[in-house]
């Protein structure tokens, strides 16, 4: 077992499953300067030998957005560079090639849910609440929920949760499609585990097209996303893993992927 941690963040390696825990229990996991910089510094650069990432949380909460007792006046080229930089960490999650399974409980809100938005797989316990509360605290979201929250939700309803400011509860954040699985208190980081052991299962190069791929289409016209999808299956199918993956079916034994 590999391990890291810094004063924000814990990492550590199982297997070819790498584990990152926000660690700032005492603040709900809220994100300051130094947790974001920490998330940008491990996506930036993460193991070369991990297939998928598990996302997790210490404490009661996965992550209740901003640090508003860090926030400070700031003027209009600060607060966009700031906003910017969380665009671009989140990116890395998103768009990084390797697939993040979020294991979600407790607060998920402003910031935090931006992060979780940003996973490619969510699950959430019973005691998971999202919210998007900046208009209460007279902001806007900075951190990417204009595009990934609205494209999981819809434009409309994310509007009417911004304006309202109401939570949203495990099971109407299930029937939004801001997770994927519901399970019981406490289960969420074994779940989490077992799904990111079947996702590592697959080749690595496939993985990367799913993530790289899929959304882009999905803001594409039909013919542009027919063409895309065309150029993916074919890098795939050209690849010693697609070559694998036809000896090991045609010989019926288990699948031996260069990872």
């Amino acid at each position: 077992m590999i391990a890291f941690s810094s004063n924000l963040i814990n990492f550590e390696m199982r297997g070819k499953i790498a584990i990152l825990t926000l660690d700032r229990p005492e603040k709900r996991n809220a994100v300051n300067e130094n947790l974001i910089e920490d998330i940008n510094r491990f996506f930036n650069a993460p193991p070369k030998e991990a297939l998928v990432v598990v996302l997790r949380a210490n404490g009661d909460h996965f992550c209740a957005g901003l640090d508003l007792s860090q926030h400070k006046e700031r003027d209009v080229d600060e607060a966009f560079n700031i906003s910017r930089y969380w665009h671009q960490t989140f990116d890395l999650i998103q768009y990084g090639g390797i697939p993040v399974v979020a294991a979600m409980h407790g607060a998920v809100m402003g910031g935090g849910l931006e992060l979780a938005t940003a996973a490619h797989v969510r699950i959430a316990e019973p005691s998971t609440i999202y919210q998007l509360p900046e208009g209460r605290r007279g902001i806007y979201v900075g951190g990417g929920a204009s595009i990934r929250v609205a494209r999981v939700i819809g434009p409309g309803r994310m509007t009417e949760i911004m304006l309202t400011g109401r939570r949203i509860s495990a099971e109407e954040g299930q029937q939004l499609g801001l997770s994927h699985y519901r399970v019981g208190d406490g289960e969420a980081f074994d779940k989490a585990m077992e799904l990111a052991e079947t996702i590592s299962g697959n080749a690595p190069l496939a993985n990367k097209m799913m993530l790289n791929t899929i959304q882009r289409i999905d803001r594409m016209g039909e013919s542009e996303g027919y063409f895309v999808e065309s150029l993916a299956s074919a890098l795939t199918q050209a690849s010693d893993d697609a070559k694998e993956g036809m000896r090991a079916f045609l010989e019926k034994r288990d699948i031996r992927f260069d990872k």
